[in-house]
Formats: C-alpha cells, sequence, structure tokens
C-alpha cells in the first residue's frame, strides 16, 4: 500500500508533537526598581530576604532592609518625580518608627510593592499601553499613615527622662501636658516663697494652698479628696485612654505613672478673676513649677 504525501510528516514534528509544548522556566521575580508592562513609574521591589539569609548570611539580610528602606522613603518624599509624594512629617514618622524596627522593613517593603503595583498600573486602559499618570494613592497613603500606630501600639516613645521648668498660671485652669510613660516616677515641686491669693479677702497662700480650708468632698472644686486644700497646686494624669486622677501636689510630690498618659498642673480653684499674685514694691511673685524624673 502507498501513501499518498499529504498522510507524510516529518520524524521531528511527530516527536514535538507527542511531547507537547516547551515549557520556559521563570526565573526568580525582579528586586530593585522594576518597571512592568503598562506602568507609569517603577516599584521597589523587595528581595527575598529568608533566602537571601540562608544563602548569603545576616549581614546582607541587614543590608537589604536598610537599602529597601532608603528606596521606599525616596519614592513617598517624592524625590523620584514619579507622582508620588505623601506628606512629609507622616514619611519622617515612619521612617523613625522603622529605624527602630528593622525586621518590621521586610514585611512593610512587600506592602508597600502591592500598593505601589497596584497605583502605577491603575491608568491602564485597553487601548493605552502605558498610563500618564499614577491611579488613586488613597489607599496607599492611608495605610503608609498608619504605620506608625500599628508598630507601636501599646509602646511609649516619651519618657520622662528630661526636666520641665514653668510659671504657673493663676488665672486659668489646667496648663502643660507633659507626657508620661507607664512606670515613670515624676517629681512635682513648686516653689514655696511666691504667694497668691485666691479671693480678694483671702489669705496670702503659697502651692500648698490655704490650710484652713479643706476641699474635701466639695461638688465643682477640681481636687475634693482627702489631701486637697483651696488653692493648692494640683495635678491631673490622664491615660491614653483618657481615665483621669486628680493629685493634689503642694509643694512637693512624686507620682508614679499607671499607664501611659500626661500630667497637667493648675491651682486647686473655682474661679480666677479674683487671683492676684503678691507684690512687694516693684517685684511681683510667681510660683514656678519643675517637673522632673524622680531619683
Amino acid at each position: 500500500m502507498r501513501l499518498t504525501p499529504a498522510l507524510l510528516v516529518p520524524a521531528a514534528l511527530l516527536t514535538f508533537a507527542a511531547c507537547g509544548e516547551k515549557k520556559v522556566e521563570e526565573g526568580p521575580p525582579p528586586v530593585g526598581w522594576v518597571t512592568e508592562d503598562g506602568w507609569a513609574a517603577s516599584c521597589w521591589m523587595p528581595v527575598d530576604y529568608d533566602h537571601l539569609a540562608e544563602t548569603e548570611g545576616t549581614t546582607a539580610r541587614l543590608e537589604a532592609r536598610q537599602e529597601a528602606l532608603e528606596a521606599m522613603v525616596s519614592q513617598w518624599s517624592g524625590a523620584r518625580d514619579d507622582g508620588i509624594s505623601f506628606k512629609s512629617s507622616v514619611v519622617e514618622d515612619v521612617e523613625i518608627t522603622l529605624l527602630g524596627r528593622p525586621a518590621e522593613i521586610e514585611e512593610v517593603s512587600r506592602r508597600n510593592a502591592d500598593f505601589c503595583r497596584k497605583a502605577m498600573g491603575a491608568g491602564v486602559s485597553e487601548d493605552d499601553e502605558v498610563p500618564s499618570t499614577v491611579g488613586d494613592t488613597s489607599e496607599w497613603r492611608s495605610w503608609l499613615s498608619g504605620i506608625s500606630a500599628v508598630l507601636t501600639e501599646g509602646e511609649c516613645n516619651t519618657p520622662l527622662d528630661y526636666t520641665v521648668f514653668h510659671y504657673l498660671e493663676i488665672g486659668g485652669g489646667w496648663e502643660l501636658e507633659i507626657p508620661l510613660c507607664e512606670g515613670d516616677r515624676a517629681n512635682l515641686r513648686a516653689t514655696e516663697r511666691d504667694k497668691y491669693r485666691i479671693a480678694d479677702d483671702g489669705p496670702w497662700i503659697n502651692a500648698a494652698g490655704d490650710p484652713d480650708q479643706l476641699t474635701l468632698g466639695l461638688e465643682g472644686w477640681p481636687c475634693n479628696q482627702e489631701g486637697c486644700y483651696a488653692g493648692m497646686v494640683i495635678a491631673r494624669f490622664t491615660t491614653d485612654t483618657g481615665i483621669e486622677t486628680i493629685l493634689p501636689v503642694g509643694v512637693q510630690m512624686v507620682y508614679t505613672a499607671p499607664a501611659h498618659g500626661v500630667i497637667s498642673v493648675r491651682i486647686n480653684d473655682t474661679t480666677f478673676y479674683d487671683n492676684t499674685w503678691y507684690q512687694s514694691g516693684g517685684i511681683i511673685d510667681h510660683t514656678a513649677i519643675e517637673i522632673s524624673p524622680a531619683q
């Protein structure tokens, strides 16, 4: 039997058909500044940090983190002139936060790449090859603004390791907002020699207040617990969760913060219009307040 030419198929083609289409093996994903088809600009693609540490060591991993942080900051701050620019205070805050927590750079760089990829390719349509501008970056911006709060949740970055000097005002309410971290021991001290009065016909008193006018249980007075006297220097500690504690300070007291928060001061009074400083000749008294770390 003879075969017609139409049925003659070269052996090479038979072999190719039998094996199927040849697959091209993909290499590792690109790292560094990468621009994919249809992107408006480049995105920083982080390395596989775990693989890098296994093959090249811990030092290489640390260097990769630093390189990634510098790259991201350059884009966030608008230095790359690619249409991306976020608020400078936010960028600075995130940079400081990550410098103190370098291990977090790895996950941040991966998430950042996802947000960047979405923004750079958002403007592509079926008729366009490359968008002229980046897409909406609001989600990216929102994520960046919340990084520091997420990474520092429950932490306190403002310990009382300095001394504050302040001249007390007797004509108003709460003054100062000095941050304290949980466990901080604050020494609050007021000058004894400076005098004032809180009523036109009242006695001249100092930071200890009027010893003849106890305000225990009196409604309307900011300090009305045991040890509270009219006109004395008092403090208010407000935790980050909003819980307030009133403290009868007087001339001096040491307070240990039970949680992260802020401490403020004032005099224990209900009205201020009739408060006056003691004056002798041309010298007018002014009570000084010092808040410092307790030894």
